[in-house]
């Protein structure tokens, strides 16, 4: 309700009017309304006029409040895939590498950088028909020869923080220094090796050297694989290559039929040459024993001889005869009778004898 003023210039309460400009109390009903608007602010209420201005000014930057907390929460909080790393940067310093999962971050004072760790990342080396590619793959070998030696190189990043800050150019820089390892390798190795007996050999090589040149750097780099391709000579010498491939192998060939041939004829040399040693030894066992038996046998006859002489030279005498006229014809001439004496031959008829 409201007050009347029906005394004219009195008030409600029945004075009269305030000298001095003074001002009539305050209307109830506003007072009311305006506690009642308040009440409704405070409890969220409804409320019109200006106090619903102020409740819709109060709820707006609410909301703002809460984006404003809500989007830096979704700033804060990342998530690190199975196959991820990520490094922590706190003023563009790094701070930490995290592993998969949820993490939590002060933005916008810290940012991350995710990086795949268990991807496998190819670099080839002298492949396509550039002139920058036929560079790349022409090699020269131990023996001086020229091949074309494309590869490939596989790597995977190990320390993410290492990876990111210590090489500037990382693809260039991995396969500038696996290039020059191949080289390096190559270089002390035969045609051959290189082309067919030994690849596997010359891929562990230059992976083990491109791994301590990157480990130097402290790249945060794994090498995983050293692939290489066909190797072939070039296309401009390859007429030539063959001959002198073609070359090599007679010659191989004509060395293995000499080395056979070896092998046949020195074994036969060598036995033959025992055989001869052996006889030689032989003999002179031989020769030796006959030497001594004859000096035995002179020593023996020497000594009968110094007990009676006449009769030894008699003996001597008759043994020489025998042995000399053994294997004659003979014709016996009795020199006191002055004739032939018949002789009869009996040995011949020993031997007729023997033969029937």
């Amino acid at each position: 309700m409201s007050w009347q003023n029906n005394g004219g210039d009195r008030g409600p309460w029945g004075q009269g009017p305030k000298k001095g400009g003074g001002g009539q109390p305050p209307d109830i009903d506003e007072l009311i309304r305006k506690g009642q608007d308040k009440f409704r602010s405070a409890f969220g209420g409804g409320g019109s006029g200006d106090g619903g201005e102020n409740l819709g000014s109060g709820k707006s930057l609410s909301f703002i409040i809460l984006g404003v907390v809500a989007l830096w929460l979704y700033l804060c909080i990342y998530i690190v895939d199975t196959d991820e790393q990520a490094i922590v940067l706190r003023f563009g310093k790094w701070v930490e590498t995290t592993d998969p999962g949820i993490h939590f971050m002060l933005a916008p004072f810290e940012t991350k950088q995710i990086t795949k760790v268990t991807a496998i990342n190819v670099i080839q080396i002298g492949f396509g028909n550039s002139i920058m590619a036929q560079k790349e793959r022409q090699m020269l070998t131990g023996d001086e020869n020229i091949v074309d030696a494309p590869f490939s190189i596989m790597w995977k990043v190990r320390d993410p923080a290492k990876f990111q800050f210590n090489l500037r150019d990382k693809e260039e820089s991995v396969k500038s220094i696996a290039e020059s390892a191949m080289r390096e390798v190559v270089a002390k190795t035969d045609v051959q090796n290189v082309m067919t007996n030994n690849k596997n050999g010359i891929e562990l090589e230059v992976m083990q050297i491109t791994q301590e040149i990157l480990d130097r750097y402290d790249a945060g780099i794994e090498i995983s694989q050293v692939k290489m391709e066909d190797v072939k000579p070039p296309a401009e010498i390859s007429d030539a290559f063959n001959d002198v491939q073609k070359a090599e192998a007679d010659r191989e060939r004509v060395i293995s039929l000499a080395k056979l041939e070896q092998n046949k004829i020195v074994p036969q040399a060598r036995g033959k040459a025992a055989s001869m040693i052996q006889e030689a030894e032989g003999y002179k066992q031989k020769v030796i024993a006959e030497a001594e038996g004859q000096a035995s046998r002179f020593e023996a006859i020497l000594s009968e001889y110094q007990k009676a002489k006449d009769v030894t030279k008699r003996r001597l005498y008759l043994d020489t005869m025998q042995e000399v006229l053994s294997g004659t014809n003979k014709i016996v001439i009795d020199n006191k009778g002055g004739g032939v004496v018949p002789y009869l031959p009996l040995p011949e008829l020993n031997k007729k004898s023997n033969d029937q």
